[in-house]
This record gives C-alpha cells, structure tokens and sequence, in this order.
C-alpha cells in the first residue's frame, strides 16, 4: 500500500516528517536511553447530542502531534508538541538531556504481530450527516411513542478514529488504524411529581452499521426505557452488612475498580497496592479466575498494538483464587524482571504510558444465577452500577446502583433507590460464595480514569454471589 492511500499519510503530510525522518530522528535522540519511543498520531472524532426532541449539539474535532519518551532507569523523560516535523522532535528532545545516560543494554523491541482486532475503516466518513441526526430523531420519536410516562429521552452517538505510529531507535516501527463508535440513550420517567432516570449504551471497535440496525437501537430504548419504569417504583434502600448478588455483565465494573487497578504493575512495583508482593498466594474464593484480555475482536477496549507496539493478549491475573500474575507496561515488566503483557496504554500523543487495563472479567463458573439469589433470605440483588471510587492502597470502594432489588426469602421483590456498596476488592474476593455460569461482557461502555488520562475499557462477569457487603441507603427500618 502507498502512503497515498495508507492511513499514515495522515501523520506524513507537508513534508515536514516522513517515515525515514522519524526512524533517523529516533535513532539519534534515544541512542542513550533503555527505553523509549517516538509516538506519533492523528485522530478525528465526531458527537451528536439530541436532546428535548432537538439536535443540541454535532461537534466535529481533528488533531494530531507527538509524544517523545526516553526512559533511562525509573526516570522518564517525556515531551509532545501538536506540530509534527523534524524541527518540533528536535525541540523535543531537548528534554531527554535531563536523563541519565542507560549503564546497560537497550530493552528489546516488541514482538511483531500480523493479526488485526478490527477494520481499518474510518466510521465517520460512511454514513452522511443528515443520516446520523436521523437516527437520533428516529431514537426519540420511538422513545417516547413506547409509555405515556416518558417525559424527557437524550441520545448521543460518537464516534472516533485514529492513526498511531510507534518509533523505536531500534528500527521498530509499529502502526495501529482505532475505530471506536458509541451510542447512549438515556430515558426521564415521571409518575405524578416523580422522575426516574434509565440508561443504555453500546459501542465497539467497529463501524456505525451495527449501531444504525433497528433491533439493536430499539433494544438500547428497551433497556433504559425498563430501567427508568422500575426505579419509579423503587423504595428506599436499606443499610447495613447483608448478602449482595451482583448481575451479569456492567457490574464488572465492580471488580474492574476494586481489584483491576490493585493489579496493574507500577502500583505493586512501588508496594503501593493492596495485591502487592502476593504473586502465588490465595487471595480470592476458589472458582474466581480474572482475566485482562486486549485481544478480543471488536471490543471497545480491546487494541491490536498497545500503546508502547506491544502486541495484547489474554493474561490470566487470578486463578482459582491464586494470583498469578499483573498487568505490565514496559517500564514496570522491565524493572520488576517479567514480560511486559501489553498493556501500556495512554490517552494521546500528549500523555506518557503506563499500564492500564484493557477487557477485564471474571470467568463463569457452574451455579445456576436463579440458584444463587434463592439462597439469600434478605439481601440486594445489584442489576446496574453508575460511578464507583477506589482507593489503591487499601482496595476499599464506593459504588452506587443505578438499578436494585431488594432480595426477601430467596426471591427478587421490591426495587430500591439509592443503594450504594461499600467495601474493599481483597475482601470481597475471599467472600465470593457462588459464580454464575452466564459470563458477560458489558456492551461497550466503560471509560476507565487513572492518572489524569481517560481510556476506553471493557469489563465482564457472571452473576455473583457475595456474602457480606456493607450496603449504604436510606430507609429507616
């Protein structure tokens, strides 16, 4: 393929840089480094915000720059500029002065990999504009055709493509072409002089098609639509420690939080985590097995090459409740004497690595999920999560549902409002009584934060059964 018609053309263009000057550029500015890379990228985004029965908002954004990073030890020395040319990686480099010079062989490059998670197309040039304002109308109108009780529905549709290079001084080169497409419904139900709240989303690595099939966008109406009817039911929640059964699916979000984050290197490099030095200890019930996987097709955090040209994989993080292992950018596998398992990940051109998830999930087990809420006499079942914090070092967090069940003698009863888990990921894990045999992955929603940086991610689990989680609500008895 010509670089006339490679997606790349879009980082070479002007004739400012071209592919050799990035490889002679990098070659002379991380000669004396252990570690670096020059990354470059080009990114195009687009969102609609139909809300009120009107199109409020269509914004269209492009960028594209460079990040310089020389690491020499456990220093980094990390520069970007949005001009990408030979004069803006020179200034750049200025930087990698500060580092000391590397005292032992450069780090080896990345593995290669010929295998794709996704198209190359870019999602925001195949269908017109006039179509995707359409869509969103289409959304609302049904929206609200489906119950009297609909008093406000939002949509927003997103999409994103981008076009990285990864440079070396080893004469690495790696490249990555990002579809990512997302869409949001969100439904206001009202009953007398009470409003509920429901939401949906899906999304992925892949084009707008999917999203534009009726059976998929009326499902998203469905889904928000049932959630918004129930909580216009719900009572208050109750309080205190009591059994918790967690459903399929977006409540990974959970374990994402409270255990991922524990789990990704610098963390347990630098002691600071709850799961730190605990390689082949039991720290889970028997039966949880986690798993980070960046190598499944189509997923919203799924990529081909990390951030770093590192190819993903699945790595097996907990099994059968033993620790196994943790997930690694370059710099941390390097100093802690493992493979990195790429997951060195960033937000742009403007932000430095480090290690981050990508899919995170636990495997399915062999209880029946009906079986495991008839074993609660009074509990909560937890069907959907909105916000959660984590804190690293101890593992205790904080989440709220967005939609909840009181559980009475073994049966799913009343919905509550206001629930909210609090706990710690270690301690949860020992207290996980029962796991599902119907794993899911969430439908391609999740943005994970840490450091300042956003990413997409995805999570995944069976229904749970955990025995014994503080419940934080507001009911008086």
């Amino acid at each position: 393929m010509s670089l006339i018609t490679d997606p790349r053309r879009f980082l070479y263009r002007d004739g400012a840089l071209d592919p050799d000057d990035a490889k002679n550029l990098v070659a002379k500015h991380l000669a004396h480094c252990d570690d670096g890379e020059l990354y470059l990228q080009y990114s195009a985004s687009e969102a609609f915000g139909f809300d009120d029965g009107r199109l409020k908002t269509a914004d269209y954004h492009t960028a594209s720059g460079f990040g310089l990073r020389g690491v020499s030890g456990e220093t980094t020395a990390f520069a970007h500029a949005n001009e990408i040319s030979a004069a803006a990686v020179d200034r750049a480099a200025a930087t990698l002065k500060l580092l000391d010079p590397a005292k032992g062989p450069p780090a080896q490059p990345p593995l290669r990999t010929n295998q794709a998670m996704y198209t190359a197309d870019d999602p925001l040039g195949v269908i017109p504009f006039a179509e995707k304002v359409a869509l969103c109308q289409k959304i609302d109108a049904a929206a609200r055709a489906r119950d009297p009780r609909v008093a406000q529905v939002a949509v927003s549709l997103a999409a994103s493509w981008s076009v990285i290079d990864i440079v070396r001084s080893d004469g690495f080169v790696g490249s990555d072409v990002r579809p990512l497409v997302r869409l949001n419904v969100q439904i206001v139900a009202q009953n007398g002089d009470r409003r509920e709240t429901g939401f949906h989303g899906m999304g992925g690595r892949y084009l707008y098609g999917r999203l534009f099939e009726e059976s998929e966008w009326q499902r998203a109406i469905d889904v928000a639509l049932a959630q918004a009817l129930v909580n216009l039911e719900s009572v208050a929640a109750p309080a205190g420690e009591m059994p918790v059964v967690l459903g399929p699916g977006w409540p990974g979000v959970l374990l994402h939080e409270a255990v991922g984050h524990g789990l990704e290197g610098d963390f347990n490099r630098k002691g600071t985590s709850a799961f730190s030095g605990r390689i082949g200890e039991r720290v889970a019930a028997p039966g949880v097995t986690v798993i980070d996987d960046g190598s499944i097709g189509q997923r919203r955090g799924s990529l081909t090459i990390d951030d770093e040209g590192t190819p993903t994989r699945r790595n097996v993080l907990i099994e059968d409740g033993i620790l196994k292992g943790y997930i690694q950018d370059r710099l941390n596998a390097r100093l802690m004497g493992v493979e990195p398992t790429g997951n060195g990940r960033r937000e742009s051109f403007a932000h430095s690595p480090m290690p981050r998830m990508t899919n995170t999930f636990m495997l399915g087990g062999n209880d029946n999920p009906g079986e495991l809420v008839e074993r609660v006499k009074d509990g909560i079942y937890a069907k959907s999560f909105g916000g959660g914090q984590v804190d690293i070092t101890s593992g205790k967090f904080v989440f709220s549902c967005t939609e909840a069940y009181r559980i009475r003698g073994g049966k799913i009863a009343e919905p509550i409002k206001g629930a909210t888990l609090i706990g710690d990921g270690p301690t949860v894990l020992t207290r996980i009584k029962g796991i599902g045999n119907d794993m899911e992955l969430d439908e391609g929603i999740g943005i994970c934060g840490k450091g300042g940086q956003s990413v997409p991610a995805g999570v995944g689990q069976p229904t749970l059964l955990i025995d014994g989680l503080t419940v934080g609500g507001t009911a008086t008895a």
